[in-house]
């Protein structure tokens, strides 16, 4: 069975960095994988934040986080990550990763998404 699994959420003050693991099993990474992080705080609508492509590390950013937040991969370890810094309170939310295969088009976090992770959260105080 596919499984993603998100690690590394937590409580940090504003200015604080984290970093968010998403491990997968049962899944090659390694192969036409566009990769997503998401997040969704209490009451607002899910949002795309970052993507990957896997095949090239073409990445995207969500214009909230672009210059903070930064998106990569490695497929040794069959994760992706997002390393989030100069964290702002609006950042607080669950945070999730998903992946769908992609073999034309471009990877962004609009579209389908086939398989998703339980979510780990990420609170940042003022």
């Amino acid at each position: 069975q596919v499984r993603f699994v998100e690690s590394g959420g937590g409580s940090v003050q504003a200015g604080g960095s984290l970093r968010l693991s998403c491990a997968a099993s049962r899944y090659d990474y390694s192969r036409s994988t566009c990769m997503g992080w998401f997040r969704q705080a209490p009451g607002k609508e899910r949002e795309g934040v970052a993507s990957i492509y896997t095949d090239d590390d073409t990445t995207d950013y969500a214009d909230s986080v672009t210059g903070r937040f930064i998106i990569s991969q490695d497929n040794a370890q069959n994760t992706v990550y997002l390393q989030m810094n100069d964290l702002k309170p609006e950042d607080t939310a669950m945070y999730y990763c998903a992946a769908r295969r992609l073999f034309v088009g471009r990877c962004s976090t609009e579209g389908q998404f086939t398989y998703w992770g339980q979510g780990t959260q990420v609170t940042v105080s003022s």
